[in-house]
C-alpha cells in the first residue's frame, strides 16, 4: 500500500472520523504513523489501601463498603461511597455521573484505579476506571500510547487506526544496519515506527524514540549544514557605516548597556560593515536586553539610508516592539520612521502602510507574518530581524529575506543553549551570547513546593494582589481529558477553581493556544492594562511579553515541563520594578525530577539552568510531557537527547550519502 494513501482507506475510518483526523492535520497512513504519542501510560500493580501513594495514581482491589449516594456542591454533583480492604479505608467520588448511582452495591470486589488525593486528612479516590480483577491483571505493567485529542476523537479511535496503518503501510528498508542500530542501542527504522506507538517494554519504548529522535536531528543537521554552505561568503550589497546615531542613543539612555550587549551590538556592526552578509544568530536569556540590541541595529540601518525589518511571532508582541520604538523616537529624536504592520489592521491603515514601505517613507517595518504577504514590496530592504526566531519556519524567514536583494539577516533566541550544542545546531551561523543581566533587575524569588503548600501559594499571590500587581497561574493542559484530568491541571477547570477561591473581587482571565488570534490578543491586552488580575493559562505566554506589573507565577505540575521552558516561563515577571516571585507546584516523587528543580530553585541563569539541564537528562519519567522548548521536534529535545544530538552530529558525515531523500523532505524543519 502507498503510505501517501488517505487515512479514509482503512477499516474503521468513515466520513465523519476522518473529517476529526483532517482537523489535527491527519491526512494520510504516513502521517498518522508520524503522529507520534504525546505521552504514555502504564498500568500500576494492583496494591492494597495501606501501600497507596496519596497524590498519584494507584490500582486497588476492595470491596465496595456503603451504598453510593449523591450530594451536591457548586454546582456539581457528586457520587460518593467507602471501599475496605483489609488495612483500611477510602473514600469514592465521581463527579457529574449521576449514573454511577447504580453501578455499584455492597459486596462487589472491584480493581479501583484512580487518582488518590489526600483532602482534610481523608484519602479520596477520584474519578477511578473499575475493573474485574482477572481483567486488570492482565493489563498490569502494560504500556498504552496516550494522543494529543481533539473533541469527538478519542484515543482509542486513534490507537485503532495507528494499527490499521501499521498493518497495511510500506514501512521503507533502513539505511542503517542491524549492527549500527545495536552499537547505538536503537532499533531498526521499520520496528522503531510501530514500537513507538505499542511499546513491549519500556526497553522496547527507549530504544524506539532513541532511533526516531536520532532521525530527526540527523535530517535536522543535514538541512542545517546544507542551509550554512549557501549562506558561507555571500557578498554584502548592503555595505554600512559606522554613525553617530546608535552612540548618541546608548549616551542618552538613563542606563549603560551590559559588556555583554555592547559586544553583541559590536558584532552586528561589524558584519554590516564588512565585505560579506550578515548571518547571525545573537542569543540571550530572559531579560538580557535583547530588544535594545535589535534597536541599535535598525538605528545604524537606518542611519545609513536603508530600510530595516522586525517580525514578532504575535501581534501582541510586534504592536509592543512597536510603541517601544516610538517612545525611544520620540524621546531621542532619532532618525526612525517605524511603521506598523500586521494582519489586524484596518483596510485603510493597512493600504497607508503598504505606500509607506514601498515608496521608502519609513525605514522601520514592525509586523507579524503579514509583513511576508506578496503585496508588501519594500524599497531598499537591507537588515531582516526576526524575534523569538524558533516561532518561524524556515519558509517564512525566507520569505522575508527575499524581499530585498540579499538583506543582512538577525536570528534572535530567548532560550539559552549550551555552547556545546549550539556547535552544533548553529555550525557555520555566527553567535553573539548576551550573558548578563541589567544591573537595575531584581532577582526572581523562587519556591518549589507540592500541593500540601496550595494554600500558602494562594495567599501569596492574594498579598500581590493586595499591592495592586498581578499574577500568572500556568496549567499543562488545555481541558481535560479521560487520561490525565485528575493528574495534571487544565486551564478549562483550574480557572473555574481560581475564580471560586479568589472570589468575585479577583477577575480571572483565562488563555490558551486554541483561541483564535483576535481573541488572544484581546486578553493579553486587557492583562497588559490591568484589567485582569489572575491570568491561568497554558505556555502560550512563554513569548516575550511583557506586563511589568506582574510580580508573581504559579506553575502547575512543573515536573510536565522542560527545564528551559520553566526558565521561560519563570521571565514573564520580573520585568518590573517590583520584587517578583516564581513558585513550582509538583508532587512528583522521582528523584529526577526533584534535582531538576532544585536546578531552578537556586540558579535564575539560563545557561547555568541550560549546562545543568545536559548533566541532568535522562530517560525521564514514562508519564512525563517531553516538552520541546526552543526547537520544536517531532519527539527530540535538544536537552534532555542532546547525547542522542552530539551522535548524530558524530555520525553524519560518514551517513550523509545513505539518509534516504524521502525522509529528508517529510522532515518540517521549523528551526533552521
Amino acid at each position: 500500500m502507498n503510505n501517501n494513501q488517505s487515512l479514509s482507506s482503512i477499516k474503521g475510518v468513515g466520513g465523519k472520523t476522518f473529517e476529526l483526523f483532517n482537523k489535527i492535520g491527519l491526512f494520510t497512513v504516513d502521517d498518522i504513523l508520524n503522529y507520534y504519542p504525546r505521552t504514555y501510560d502504564k498500568y500500576e500493580r494492583i496494591t492494597s489501601t495501606k501501600d497507596s501513594l496519596a497524590n498519584s495514581r494507584n490500582a486497588v482491589f476492595a470491596t465496595v463498603k456503603s451504598n453510593p449516594k449523591l450530594t451536591r456542591f457548586s454546582g456539581k454533583s457528586i457520587i460518593s461511597f467507602f471501599i475496605y480492604d483489609e488495612y483500611g479505608t477510602f473514600e469514592v467520588r465521581f463527579f457529574n455521573a449521576p449514573y454511577m448511582l447504580k453501578a455499584f452495591k455492597v459486596g462487589d470486589k472491584k480493581v479501583f484505579r484512580g487518582y488518590l488525593k489526600l483532602f482534610r486528612n481523608t484519602l479520596i479516590l477520584e474519578q477511578p476506571k473499575t475493573y474485574d480483577y482477572d481483567e486488570y491483571f492482565k493489563l498490569q505493567d502494560v504500556i498504552t500510547p496516550i494522543y494529543a485529542l481533539t473533541k469527538d476523537l478519542s484515543n482509542l479511535k486513534i490507537s485503532k487506526t495507528v494499527s490499521g496503518a501499521l498493518s497495511v503501510a510500506s514501512l521503507d528498508k533502513d539505511y542503517l544496519t542491524i549492527e549500527e542500530c545495536d552499537e547505538m542501542t536503537m532499533l531498526p527504522m521499520p520496528l522503531a515506527k510501530a514500537s513507538i506507538h505499542f511499546p513491549k517494554d519500556e526497553e522496547d519504548l527507549y530504544k524506539a524514540k532513541r532511533r526516531i529522535i536520532f532521525d530527526e536531528f540527523l535530517c535536522f543537521i543535514h538541512a542545517t549544514k546544507s542551509k550554512n554552505i549557501e549562506n558561507i561568503k555571500l557578498k554584502n550589497n548592503f555595505k554600512m557605516i559606522e554613525t553617530a546615531d546608535c552612540k548618541r542613543l546608548c549616551d542618552s539612555l538613563p542606563y549603560e548597556l551590559t559588556n555583554a550587549q555592547k559586544k553583541a551590538f559590536n558584532d552586528i556592526s561589524s558584519d554590516m560593515s564588512s565585505d560579506n552578509l550578515m548571518n547571525r544568530l545573537v542569543q540571550g536569556d530572559v531579560g538580557s536586553g535583547k530588544t535594545i540590541v535589535a534597536i541599535l541595529s535598525l538605528l545604524m540601518c537606518a542611519s545609513n539610508g536603508y530600510q530595516g525589518a522586525m517580525m514578532a511571532p504575535t501581534e501582541v508582541l510586534a504592536r509592543q516592539h512597536y510603541e517601544t520604538v516610538k517612545k525611544l523616537t520620540d524621546r531621542y529624536s532619532l532618525c526612525l520612521k517605524p511603521v506598523l504592520l500586521t494582519g489586524k489592521m484596518s483596510a485603510k491603515d493597512k493600504k497607508e502602510a503598504l505606500k509607506e514601505i514601498s515608496i521608502g517613507e519609513c525605514n522601520l517595518i514592525i509586523g507579524t507574518q503579514a509583513l511576508i504577504q506578496d503585496n508588501v514590496e519594500f524599497n531598499n530592504l537591507a537588515l531582516v530581524i526576526t524575534d523569538e526566531q524558533h516561532r518561524f519556519g524556515v519558509r517564512q524567514r525566507e520569505a522575508l529575506k527575499n524581499k530585498g536583494l540579499e538583506p543582512h539577516l538577525l536570528v534572535m533566541s530567548a532560550t539559552p543553549i549550551p555552547r556545546t550544542l549550539a556547535m552544533i545546531m548553529f555550525a557555520g551561523l555566527s553567535v553573539s551570547i548576551i550573558d548578563e543581566l541589567p544591573k537595575n533587575r531584581i532577582p526572581i524569588s523562587n519556591c518549589v513546593i507540592d500541593s500540601s503548600f496550595r494554600e500558602k501559594a494562594y495567599k501569596k499571590i492574594q498579598s500581590e494582589l493586595d499591592k495592586g500587581r498581578q499574577a500568572y497561574i500556568i496549567c499543562p493542559m488545555v481541558e481535560d481529558n479521560d487520561e490525565d484530568e485528575l493528574l495534571l491541571k487544565s486551564v478549562e477547570t483550574h480557572s473555574k477553581e481560581v475564580k471560586e477561591y479568589f472570589g468575585e473581587k479577583v477577575n480571572v482571565g483565562t488563555l490558551t493556544g486554541k483561541m483564535k488570534p483576535d481573541e488572544k490578543t484581546r486578553i493579553m491586552e486587557s492583562f497588559k492594562e490591568g484589567n485582569i488580575d489572575i491570568l491561568v493559562a497554558t505556555t502560550v505566554i512563554e513569548v516575550g511579553i511583557d506586563v511589568p506589573n506582574a510580580s508573581v507565577i504559579l506553575i502547575e505540575n512543573a515536573e510536565r515541563f522542560g527545564l528551559s521552558q520553566l526558565h521561560q516561563l519563570r521571565g514573564r515577571v520580573g520585568r518590573g520594578e517590583y520584587p517578583s516571585f516564581c513558585m513550582l507546584l509538583s508532587d512528583s516523587k522521582n528523584a529526577l525530577t526533584k534535582k531538576r528543580l532544585d536546578v531552578l530553585n537556586k540558579s535564575n541563569d539560563g545557561f547555568v539552568i541550560a549546562e545543568e539541564d545536559m548533566k541532568l537528562r535522562g530517560p525521564g519519567e514514562l508519564n512525563g510531557i517531553r516538552q520541546s522548548g526552543e526547537l520544536q521536534f517531532g519527539i527530540g529535545d535538544i536537552y534532555e537527547d542532546s547525547d542522542i544530538l552530539m551522535l548524530a552530529a558524530d555520525k553524519y558525515d560518514s551517513l550523509k550519502e545513505r539518509i534516504p531523500k524521502q525522509q529528508i523532505k517529510t522532515i518540517d524543519f521549523r528551526t533552521i
